[in-house]
């Protein structure tokens, strides 16, 4: 069965973030930040605590380091630091974990740097190294496109497990890449974000801007939930996903 997750743990000192109480009660997959875009020691601890109390499996979520514009800048970095800035969010997150008693099951890099790893082979392959060299197996969650294939044989080069996750609530281009948010109809209304959730969980595909079908085949789905809508969506993605389940 297809499975949610939701970026969480983004607060940082006096600053809130999402609804993140609301919203764990209806997840599978929790994304916490790691301290380098949101989510101070504090609220690492809080999140991971909230993801045991309602059985959620936790992931890291590392950024760039670039707290002043939460993640969404890209940064001109060596692999090297690439693979630094990484293994240095996610031991720190998955230490927390194992504190509480959890276990960190994949990591999902956040905003500009998930991006840049979607479109840049030379971003992509020193985070594969950086989950690869880990000191124990762990997966990298990363966007399902027409390029999983590609995207796959690179993993299994390294020996890493990936899941594939496609978004509720975006347009997808042409291209398999998400509609730039620069565009109308980047971001779906509710109808059509559960019309395109419904779509995934019948067949697997997406409809693009312009109307061609693209086959993802995705294992889990991106969710939203910094507003009430974005709550009530959610519960309503999770009855979709729990009712194409047993037809």
């Amino acid at each position: 069965m297809l499975m949610l997750n939701c970026d969480l743990g983004e607060s940082y000192g006096s600053w809130k973030m999402g609804r993140d109480d609301q919203v764990m009660a209806h997840v599978d997959q929790a994304n916490i930040a790691c301290g380098f875009h949101g989510g101070d020691p504090l609220v690492m601890q809080n999140t991971l605590a909230l993801a045991k109390q309602h059985g959620v499996m936790v992931g890291a979520h590392p950024a760039y380091p670039d707290l002043v514009g939460f993640g969404r800048r890209s940064m001109n970095c060596s692999a090297d630091e690439i693979s630094a800035f990484v293994h240095y969010q996610v031991a720190a997150i998955d230490g927390m974990a194992r504190i509480q008693g959890l276990d960190l099951a994949y990591v999902k890099p956040h905003g500009a740097l998930y991006n840049d790893m979607m479109a840049r082979a030379e971003v992509r392959s020193p985070i594969m190294r950086a989950v690869a060299s880990y000191y124990r197996p762990i997966r990298l969650m990363l966007q399902a496109t027409p390029q999983a294939d590609q995207h796959r044989s690179e993993a299994a080069a390294l020996g890493i497990e990936l899941w594939f996750e496609a978004f509720a609530d975006r347009c997808y281009d042409d291209d398999g890449k998400l509609l730039s948010r620069a565009k109308e109809g980047a971001v779906h209304s509710r109808d059509k974000m559960l019309a395109q959730v419904e779509q995934i969980c019948r067949e697997g595909t997406v409809t693009s801007v312009s109307g061609h079908t693209l086959d993802l085949q995705p294992d889990t789905l991106c969710v939203h939930g910094d507003n009430d809508a974005g709550v009530a969506a959610i519960k309503e993605i999770r009855q979709i996903i729990h009712a194409s389940a047993i037809r």
